[in-house]
């Protein structure tokens, strides 16, 4: 093998490993080599495309429907071009006609400035746009949510301000718990999205310590029975000894506190709680009596704003759920219970200390 073949090869093999797709070119304009998210961008394969000219492998047009490559003849021009910035262009024919593609293009040069090859970087725009959908949605949504609250805390402290020697000791007393009620609700949904963050940029931070999930799921039922849910509506098992698990307290009390609450929103009748251990770890499961989940819905409730059937909430509960039990090894998965509810089962390994992971 000569030195370039070597080149080559290694090179190929640096971009078979990317996320993005790279198509590369020798100066002549022909492909010498295409990686595998370039090709599945293209729903074609590096066989039927190398030894091609590139601009007939990836035909594109800018905003104006001008000819890309005419406009930026990459195998020609200036001598110190080095890159094409990142743009968004458009399959100009093909069965992708008309596909958003985000392309930026390299000039590789040799000492003297000649032309070596062209680099092709492609990113399907169909991602980057259900992203901005998603952050679209998730600015709507927080923006839902915090008006009616805030409106309410205006309205009665106004009201509060401008007539306070009108009402009596217990009609204020009402109004500032109504407030109190509303800055809390602000508040969660201020913590739900700082969470969403946190999962989405990998940064969760876990302080983890000995955790009994039975003492956590008598929490989670104790603190709905005070918020004046019956406490005959609620059944808690423990099914056997649980191995140690280490854990942060704070999170595991919020995915177990979360699943109540959805049980409760979304379901009906009894909501029972039942923990155990499960191999090598310990599982707990939340179920309800309502009318349950579709199985072809049941792939989409752990997705940001799946509201149920009942609509209500911010739908980020279950998302953040299953981010926190997967950031400690767990898993978890929504099924039908024997009463025909909806069935949420968490597990989560048997933990060791901090240091000695």
């Amino acid at each position: 093998m000569t030195l370039k073949e070597g080149r080559v090869s290694l090179e190929k093999s640096a971009y078979d490993d990317l996320p993005d797709g790279v198509i590369v070119a020798d100066a002549g304009g022909s492909v010498v080599s295409v990686n595998p998210a370039a090709a599945r961008i293209l729903a074609t394969s590096a066989d039927a495309v190398v030894g091609r000219a590139l601009a007939e492998v990836l035909p594109l047009a800018d905003e104006q429907q001008r000819d890309w490559w005419q406009c930026t003849d990459p195998f020609g021009g200036l001598a110190t071009r080095t890159r094409q910035p990142e743009r968004r262009l458009q399959v100009s024919a093909g069965p992708l006609l008309g596909r958003e593609l985000l392309v930026t293009a390299a000039y590789v040069r040799d000492d003297s400035r000649r032309l070596q090859r062209v680099v092709v970087s492609l990113r399907d725009n169909r991602a980057r746009e259900r992203t901005d959908r998603s952050r679209a949605d998730l600015v709507s949504t927080v923006a839902h949510e915090l008006r009616s609250p805030l409106t309410s805390v205006k309205g009665f402290t106004a009201t509060l301000l401008a007539k306070w020697d009108r009402f009596n000791d217990e009609q204020k007393q009402l109004m500032l718990q109504t407030v109190n009620s509303d800055a809390d609700r602000v508040t969660r949904l201020l913590t739900e999205l700082l969470d969403v963050s946190r999962i989405d940029a990998g940064r969760l931070e876990m302080r983890k310590q000995v955790v009994d999930l039975a003492t956590a799921a008598q929490k989670a039922i104790d603190g709905r029975v005070a918020g004046e849910e019956p406490a005959d509506r609620f059944v808690l098992n423990i099914t056997g000894a649980l191995p140690e698990i280490w854990a942060d307290p704070d999170k595991i009390d919020q995915v177990i506190g979360n699943l109540v609450e959805n049980a409760l929103r979304h379901g009906d009748g009894t909501v029972t709680v039942t923990v155990g251990p499960f191999e090598s770890g310990a599982e707990v499961v939340v179920e309800d009596q309502g009318v349950g989940i579709p199985p072809d819905t049941a792939a989409r409730v752990f997705t940001r704003f799946w509201r149920g059937n009942k609509g209500r909430g911010t739908g980020l509960g279950l998302y953040i759920v299953k981010g926190l039990v997967e950031a400690h090894g767990g898993s978890v998965e929504v099924g039908s219970a024997s009463g025909g509810g909806a069935r949420f089962r968490f597990v989560l390994p048997a933990g060791t200390p901090p240091y000695a992971e």
